[in-house]
């Protein structure tokens, strides 16, 4: 069979194709300070497809001197090239000229990005036409965050804020979808005035790799954007400590962001970590029950239950327990499994090979606590894909809260079903997590939503919807849901820094051993 299921070939002229070797598999190179390079090293990753589990791509197993290449070609990109002089507005002009690139090449993202990681073509192509708002968004932003002039209490001072952008960044990225949230950091950031160096997920490197041909044929100065592979271990962990790095954004697990953060905090360097959940979706008597079923599934079957705000804790109300979960498990019953290049699939595969033995492992820690699985709890065998990584929508009754179905983030297609009383009990167990990043609230009163998302700890509420998101708004966690927020305009404070200015108006300076 072969390793391509779709045509990855770019469509626009202007885009140089990835050479192939001698057993038809793409060779993908680093790209250091507007050039794709080789690595130092001379080790390769495999870069399987999940659907046919076989071979289609290679991408450098990158080292600690190919970082340091890419950080020196980020700082002087900063310092002394035509990126640190250039206005915000003209960085703007670069962003939305990006945007244009991206929009016009949707598609061809999105089969790369299937390729790799296989996604569903229904929603990748979704996905990559609006990832263009992003550099629209912030191609329009970046020249209108300014100062503020400060009231001051001090006689014969002017004082007044500006923002300085923070300097080179670090952006680390996982697998199951590696370009809507490469973008989520590399936006804002470029609309600060940071250069960039990106690192994927070893296992979805080379749609990051095709992505930058469009940064680099919009103009942007050498350095200003570069792409590092290679293992979390190696190159991960010397981004992290390099000293020219000023701030490092991550999406990923929970242990990762916390050793990423340990490190971080003995150089000083600012962090934003997103880094998954347990968010519970919670379903009132009151609820619209054909739309709060379709919440449910949307919650946690979505992209596989591969995505960091997967509802996967489902809290339903004691009165409608049992007829919602047998509606839910009748919805769930004829999902259509198959290629996610078609658009009528449902269910892709998992990504990667460990996710999904690790998602096979909770199954089995579910039964062993003692959760009744009520709906799938096993791979599916696939026609045509003898050796693809698909498993059913899994549904787990009688979970209690402590259970560690309940508690740990499982990264796939496993859904916890709990019960509860009233809007105590539920705000009680909803929180009961150290995981804090999206919650959903199903009821038909508008009393309850507002007293619901005032009371729930996570960084986004939805009420009777789930999954909504806009580059517009702000995103992020609490707790062990990380640190700090992407998106919005919150999105790009998180490159700048402060710097206060103060301007002495008198003609003499008063006693210079007493401070002002």
């Amino acid at each position: 069979m072969s390793a391509l299921l779709v045509d990855v070939t770019p469509t626009d002229s202007r885009l140089a194709p990835t050479p192939r070797a001698e057993d038809g598999c793409f060779v993908y190179r680093q790209y250091i300070d507007g050039a794709f390079v080789d690595s130092d090293g001379e080790g390769w990753i495999d870069s399987d497809n999940p659907v046919t589990g076989t071979v289609w791509a290679r991408v450098p197993d990158g080292t600690a001197s190919d970082v340091d290449r890419a950080v020196r070609a980020a700082t002087a990109a900063f310092t002394t090239g035509p990126w640190a002089t250039m206005r915000p507005t003209a960085r703007g002009a670069l962003l939305r000229r990006l945007g244009d690139l991206i929009e016009q090449n949707a598609d061809w993202l999105a089969r790369v990005e299937l390729q790799d990681n296989g996604k569903l073509i229904a929603e990748l192509s979704m996905q990559m036409r609006y990832m263009a708002q992003y550099y629209y968004y912030y191609g329009g932003l970046a020249d209108k965050v300014g100062g503020s002039v400060i009231p001051s209490d001090k006689p014969g001072i002017f004082n007044f804020t500006t923002y300085a952008p923070c300097g080179v960044v670090a952006c680390i990225m996982p697998w199951n979808s590696p370009l809507p949230l490469t973008s989520l950091k590399l936006a804002p950031a470029l609309a600060a005035g940071a250069t960039v160096v990106l690192k994927p997920s070893e296992f979805t490197s080379a749609s990051l790799l095709e992505f930058v041909k469009l940064v680099e044929l919009a103009g942007f100065p050498p350095g200003v954007v570069n792409v590092v592979t290679g293992r979390g271990a190696v190159t991960g962990d010397a981004l992290v400590c390099h000293p020219g790095i000023q701030r490092i954004a991550v999406t990923g697990g929970p242990e990762a962001g916390r050793i990423i953060a340990e490190k971080a905090a003995r150089h000083m360097k600012r962090v934003t970590l997103e880094l998954g959940g347990k968010s519970p979706n919670i379903v009132f008597a009151d609820a619209d029950m054909d739309q709060a079923v379709k919440g449910a599934v949307a919650g946690i079957f979505a992209a596989s239950g591969q995505t960091c705000v997967a509802g996967s804790r489902l809290l339903l109300q004691d009165s409608i327990h049992d007829a919602f979960l047998e509606r839910l498990v009748d919805f769930i019953r004829d999902v259509r499994f198959g290629s996610p290049a078609d658009p009528a699939t449902q269910i892709a595969p998992i990504s990667t090979r460990p996710q999904f033995e690790k998602v096979r492992s909770y199954v089995d820690i579910a039964q062993q606590d003692g959760a009744r699985l009520v709906a799938g709890g096993k791979p599916r065998a696939v026609p045509g894909f003898p050796n693809g990584l698909f498993f059913e929508p899994t549904i787990f009754a009688d979970v209690t809260n402590d259970m560690r179905i309940a508690r740990e983030e499982v990264f796939g297609p496993v859904l916890s079903v709990l019960r509860f009383r009233d809007e105590e009990d539920a705000i009680r167990i909803a929180n009961d997590t150290e995981f804090g990043l999206a919650a959903g609230v199903w009821t038909e009163s508008l009393r309850r939503g507002i007293l619901m998302s005032e009371r729930l700890r996570a960084g986004t509420v939805w009420v009777n919807n789930y999954r909504s998101t806009s580059t517009t708004s702000p995103f992020g966690g609490f707790g062990m849901s990380g640190v700090g927020r992407e998106g919005g305009i919150a999105g790009m404070m998180e490159y700048l820094e402060t710097k206060s200015v103060w301007i002495s108006t008198t003609a003499e300076i008063p006693n210079p051993f007493v401070r002002r």
